[in-house]
């Protein structure tokens, strides 16, 4: 096979390949978003090659727990210190099996090496027993401990294959447990990249597999074979997943769809805010779950507001080439660009306004879509309250920030929000009025995002659990509490009956409260 890309050789592509779990000799083409070129033939996984997988793990996942935390942190280390110092190479294969712009490649591996840097030196606090008090102290010693879960899934989409696949994995491997990683398959050769390179770092063999398949035939044998599940994608999928843990009484964390709103304030600087407002909703061609797909603007702005907006919309540049230079790349596939199209079109059937795009563009590729800014959208149509996770926003004038907040509230997701503002004190009380997992003031997604010591993830629909911050590691691990009691049992002295010792049990109660105990 020639090079996918500059640096990219058709000998990485066979080594990276050859780490799916997979039989021989059932393989499917992966082709280029943006130009339909072959990336690389990747094997096929079957549901037997899932269970070979968790066997491995399995296998693997004792081992590695009983490393020290430290050692296992060191190992990140060094894969983190490889993602940058093979940086081009990275983003060649993401942006060869996404379409995506560079800089947006570029955002997402950046995030990786975030992420790894705080969880390895993190982890050590995180794991470390932790004594509480007992209900008797001194009498009662109680210590709690982290314990791995065992063999954690990861099902990841393609919209951000290195972030979704790698940066989850990162705490669940750093808890001690053995991951088994199901990518799309689209955006495998990003995933076992990734894998290349922890295996460089010293991660042991099959601590770490990859298996590559449609969703529909590996999703219910991972679910069934993992200890825990983290997920990312639409809401129907998790809604699946969640049913099948909870038969199982295994926990999963969710991450699902938004229909993510961002408010313009009255009392905002224009042009700032426009520029702003282009970054928050058309990065990585809007398909993001965490982008804005939809503007609630004060009438007060609204006049200068959406022709500054719409100007910088027009000047983005839309280009599927390997390397730097552009705003905006390509939809994935023909069937997000047939979803794209399909609610711009209903909306201006049912009386939008298009203000800027609103069309494919073959000419630069076969799945590119114009970055487009509708207004006049009515309940009806589909753009107004169903996620298209492309690259489209609407705008709605509103009379003041409580219509804002109301109309950003009204819908059954509640992923992430924004509120631009001049006044950071009114704007924080209206952003603590949004029904988000995170809120941004001032930016549309990438403060919440790069909080890592935060939690992040959705309210209502958008999702349960956490990534990101204590829990994004902890939710890797079962709590157990070791209480060691310091004299020989924790009933009544030898002589006493039940009545007296009640009574003393009682006094010690009351005792406590008094001195201010917990």
């Amino acid at each position: 096979m020639t090079a996918l890309a500059p640096g990219i050789q058709s000998g990485l592509v066979a080594a990276l390949t050859a780490e799916v779990t997979a039989g021989p000799g059932d393989d499917r083409p992966v082709l280029s978003p943006g130009d339909g070129t072959l990336v690389a033939m990747v094997p096929r996984s079957h549901p037997d090659d899932v269970r070979t997988a968790f066997r491995q793990a399995r296998a693997a996942q004792g081992e590695w727990a009983r490393l020290p935390v430290a050692d296992r942190a060191a190992i990140i280390l060094r894969f983190h210190d490889l993602l940058l110092r093979n940086r081009d190479q990275g983003l060649d294969v993401v942006q060869q099996e996404t379409g995506k712009a560079r800089k947006d490649a570029l955002e997402e591996l950046l995030d990786v090496c975030a992420q790894a840097r705080y969880y390895a030196r993190d982890a050590r606090r995180l794991l470390r027993p932790r004594r509480v008090r007992s209900a008797f102290p001194g009498a009662v010693r109680v210590t709690v401990h982290h314990r791995p879960k065992g063999v954690v899934g990861i099902i990841a989409p393609w919209n951000y294959p290195l972030t979704l696949a790698v940066s989850d994995a990162i705490p669940a491997l750093l808890a001690g447990n053995a991951v088994v990683v199901k990518p799309d398959t689209q955006t495998t050769l990003t995933a076992l990249w990734a894998l290349h390179l922890l295996h460089s770092a010293g991660l042991p063999r099959g601590v770490l597999n990859v298996v590559a398949g449609e969703g529909e035939d590996l999703g219910p044998t991972l679910v069934a074979e993992s200890d825990y599940v983290m997920f990312t994608g639409s809401t129907r999928v998790g809604r699946l997943i969640a049913e099948q843990c909870g038969s199982r009484l295994i926990g999963c964390s969710l991450e699902l769809g938004g229909k993510n709103a961002l408010v313009v304030r009255s009392d905002v600087d224009v042009d700032r805010a426009a520029e702003t407002a282009v970054r928050a909703c058309f990065a990585n061609a809007g398909q993001l779950c965490i982008s804005m797909e939809r503007i609630y603007v004060d009438r007060a702005v609204w006049d200068r507001f959406v022709p500054a907006f719409v100007a910088r919309v027009r000047a983005m540049r839309v280009s599927t080439a390997v390397g730097w230079g552009a705003d905006m790349g390509s939809l994935i596939s023909g069937e997000q660009l047939a979803t794209v199209s399909a609610h711009v079109d209903d909306a201006v059937a049912r009386g939008a306004t298009v203000l800027a795009g609103g069309r494919g563009r073959p000419d630069l590729g076969p799945y590119v879509f114009e970055p487009t800014v509708l207004t006049d959208v009515t309940d009806e149509m589909l753009v107004c309250r169903t996620e298209t996770f492309g690259p489209v926003v609407s705008l709605y004038p509103v009379a003041d920030d409580t219509e804002a907040v109301a109309r950003a509230n009204d819908s059954r997701y509640g992923l992430n929000a924004a509120v631009l503002t001049g006044d950071l004190r009114a704007g924080t009380a209206v952003a603590s009025q949004l029904e988000a997992g995170t809120v941004n003031v001032n930016e549309g997604y990438a403060p919440a995002w790069s909080a890592t010591r935060a939690p992040m993830g959705g309210m209502k629909d958008s999702g349960l659990g956490r990534r990101h911050g204590d829990e994004g590691l902890l939710k890797y691990t079962e709590p157990q509490t070791v209480a060691v009691q310091r004299l020989l049992g924790f009933g009544p002295p030898p002589g006493w009956d039940d009545r007296r010792w009640g009574e003393t049990l009682t006094t010690a109660i009351r005792a406590m409260k008094s001195l201010g105990m917990k």
